[in-house]
């Protein structure tokens, strides 16, 4: 028996969304992380100050935002951190050694490579270190990039080519550089940004990146080209090597090129988040409901939108109006899709998958295990628990529905697994989700706004 003189420790929090008839409404996820963290780099390294509207409020944000304080970029937060206003007018110019600025960049892998990058090419002494799980996150690919072109020294502090990352620099001497493509798009998106700073400080006409090797996620480097061009930067993204007979790369697959034009201050509007829309659209494929999403639609800058293409394959109706996606549940079938595009949506389907007629295989994303978590290997053990068979491949996995059963489930303070892995309780009687605070990294409101969708409270424990 249990000591009564020895307290136990409080079980850890869990929720668990209940289970009912067809999901059926409209929703306007928030902002988008992509665009919101995006806009604020090239915000805070612009001539001008920027109004931000319709950003999103979560802790990849927030990280961001702090982060760029430490350099003297204010950004005033208003309408529930909807709206910034970033004035960069009293930025730190480039310091020298001994005056090092500490960054602590958690877990958000946008804020720690897209500021890598930056603050390279702006010129300073750095370090910007995060969470353990941030020191395994590979970081190498991009300070190698970084170190073929800088003035001073840039290093990751970690085993593997991991954080923390250490910078002291004047800024870019150089204006050619060459980036791996097959771990993280956010590595050519980050150098991406720096290169209008590094072009305008040292009066370069123009910076050229090359990708070598495959390019994973291809459309959030659009996403990045999109952002910049907003922006006042002159960004051109070309997939072939050979240009009016100039030969302009080896072997790479796309090479980038940027003008020395700045960055100017502006208005801008951003779109709301479609990761975070996947998981009401897979509301309605998993209950056989009716889902819009609103603001989003087929000419949305963010890759994510297709996401309904493959729900669509496995036997959903979309419509797709002029400011909205709407997603039909029907019976579900298998199917054998390539996500290497739409990476951050892979967790969502493999959900989805659960609850079809047949096999689904995932292709094309081998980098999804060095995300916040294994998102192959841990997602496959948190599946098998619900009832499914799990083959995991080299660049994916083949799901097999199996019996349902009630589980509870680790997040792996991953909040894509915490969203994701909760839409089970759609349908299955007895999913806990442990850990759901971690949706704060992207999206704090986002068991609020299921269960508003759903119109039926969650179980909290």
């Amino acid at each position: 028996m249990p000591d009564p003189n020895v307290s136990l420790p409080p079980a850890p929090p869990t929720v668990e969304v209940v289970p009912g008839g067809p999901v059926s409404g409209s929703i306007r996820p928030p902002g988008s992380k992509s665009l919101t963290n995006r806009a604020l780099v090239c915000a805070a390294f612009a001539d001008a100050p920027s109004t931000l509207r319709g950003a999103l409020r979560s802790e990849d944000t927030e990280v961001m935002i702090d982060s760029l304080a430490q350099i003297d970029v204010k950004v005033e937060i208003t309408d529930g951190g909807r709206t910034l206003y970033v004035d960069p007018t009293k930025r730190i110019a480039a310091k020298h050694a001994g005056d090092l600025i500490e960054m602590f960049i958690a877990n958000s892998g946008t804020t720690i490579r897209f500021l890598t990058a930056a603050l390279s090419a702006a010129g300073g002494h750095y370090r910007l270190s995060g969470v353990p799980r941030m020191h395994e996150r590979p970081i190498g690919d991009l300070t190698d990039a970084i170190s073929a072109v800088i003035d001073g020294d840039i290093s990751p502090q970690s085993d593997g080519g991991c954080p923390p990352v250490l910078i002291d620099t004047s800024g870019w001497s150089g204006n050619a550089l060459k980036v791996g493509g097959n771990v993280s798009s956010q590595y050519l998106s980050g150098l991406m940004m720096a290169a209008p700073i590094a072009a305008s400080k040292h009066q370069s006409k123009q910076v050229q990146i090359s990708v070598v090797g495959e390019l994973v996620s291809r459309p959030y480097v659009d996403m990045t080209a999109k952002v910049m061009r907003s922006f006042g930067s002159k960004v051109e993204i070309i997939d072939d090597r050979v240009i009016d007979d100039r030969v302009i790369g080896d072997s790479d697959q796309v090479v980038v090129q940027i003008s020395d034009d700045p960055y100017h201050g502006i208005d801008y509007a951003i779109e709301p988040d479609a990761s975070a829309a996947s998981y009401f659209w897979a509301a309605a494929a998993i209950t056989g409901g009716t889902v819009t999403v609103e603001g989003l639609s087929q000419s949305a800058m963010q890759g994510d939108v297709a996401f309904v293409n493959v729900l669509q394959q496995m036997g959903c109706e979309v419509q797709h109006g002029d400011d909205s996606i709407t997603v039909i549940g029907k019976t579900l079938g298998g199917v054998d899709v390539d996500m290497n595009a739409i990476s951050d949506t892979v967790q969502t389907l493999s959900v989805v998958a659960l609850f079809a007629s047949g096999p689904t295989t995932v292709r094309g994303v081998a980098h999804n295990r060095f995300k916040e978590t294994d998102r192959i290997g841990d997602l496959a053990t948190e599946l098998r628990k619900l009832g499914a068979k799990v083959d995991e491949h080299d660049d994916g996995m083949t799901i097999t529905p199996g019996n349902y059963q009630p589980a509870t489930l680790e997040t792996y303070h991953d909040h894509r697994m915490a969203m994701s892995l909760s839409l089970a309780g759609l349908k299955i009687p007895g999913v806990k989700i442990l850990d759901p605070a971690c949706t704060a990294k992207t999206y704090p409101d986002y068991f609020a706004d299921l269960e508003s969708l759903i119109q039926r409270p969650h179980r909290w424990a």
